[in-house]
């Protein structure tokens, strides 16, 4: 397993969490641009962590930033701040090694849950979730969720925004390095028709400090992507239909 994890300021919790990770291939922390030592913490307890420096701001950008590092055959995302359950790591392999493409963790199958989501968040959730599934044919019962394992060698299938472009001068977060890439990937690879299982995970609380989250605008992120990855689906199919037409009229 290769681990990503986003951190922006994270050092308390990463002193929590790292020691509680268990034994895996690789671990890349991409590092956000923090003031608080989370780099230098990452190091002390993890000598042979992978870091690596943001160009853009952003969770989305951070996680593209890191999947261009991982060496190992399964990836998975797993957020800075406690909320997820590094025990459950192994829910998630046996998931792909079952047969899944993409094992999506979820806070409303039985087994799971959450003691950190608000009303305000539950009801979004629910709202962008059944949009999902009309949208694309899926069955989720979780969307906006980031405890999520593939396999590493599906990365070039979810054709990210180039990490490694500096974002222009005055230029506001650019789409897909926010949080709403998440629903992003659950969206292309449901698009590629590949095996999805949901896990059930157990949302914990943060240990210290402040989510970077913001619910309402956040959403309208989550919202503006699902409309955005269904036109795109449209017009890939208009594109194939057209080539294939040029196809049979030149056989």
């Amino acid at each position: 397993m290769s681990v990503v994890i986003p951190a922006l300021n994270e050092a308390r919790n990463l002193r929590e969490v790292l020691p509680a990770l268990p034994p895996v291939h690789q671990v890349v922390l991409v590092d956000g641009g923090s003031v608080d030592g989370t780099v230098e913490t990452a190091r002390e307890l993890l000598p042979d962590v992978v870091v690596v420096r943001q160009a853009r701001r952003g969770k989305g950008n951070a996680l593209a930033a890191g999947f261009a590092e991982v060496s190992g055959d399964v990836v998975v995302m797993f957020d800075a701040d406690g909320s997820a359950d590094p025990g459950e790591m192994p829910r998630f392999v046996e998931a792909l090694v079952e047969g899944a493409d993409f094992a999506k963790g979820s806070r409303f199958r039985p087994g799971g849950g959450s003691a950190d989501i608000t009303w305000v968040r539950r009801l979004g959730n629910r709202f962008l979730q059944t949009w999902m599934n009309r949208s694309f044919r899926t069955r989720f019962t979780d969307l906006c969720y980031g405890y999520n394992a593939f396999w590493a060698d599906l990365v070039p299938l979810l054709d990210l925004p180039d990490h490694d472009l500096a974002a222009p001068d005055g230029a506001g977060m650019l789409w897909g390095d926010g949080f709403e890439i998440e629903t992003m990937i659950s969206c292309r690879f449901a698009t590629a028709g590949l095996t999805i299982t949901e896990v059930p995970s157990v949302e914990r609380r943060r240990i210290h400090g402040e989510s970077n989250l913001r619910a309402v605008s956040d959403g309208w992120r989550v919202l503006r992507t699902l409309r955005t990855e269904r036109a795109r689906v449209r017009r890939n199919t208009a594109l194939d239909r057209a080539l294939l037409g040029q196809t049979a009229t030149a056989d």
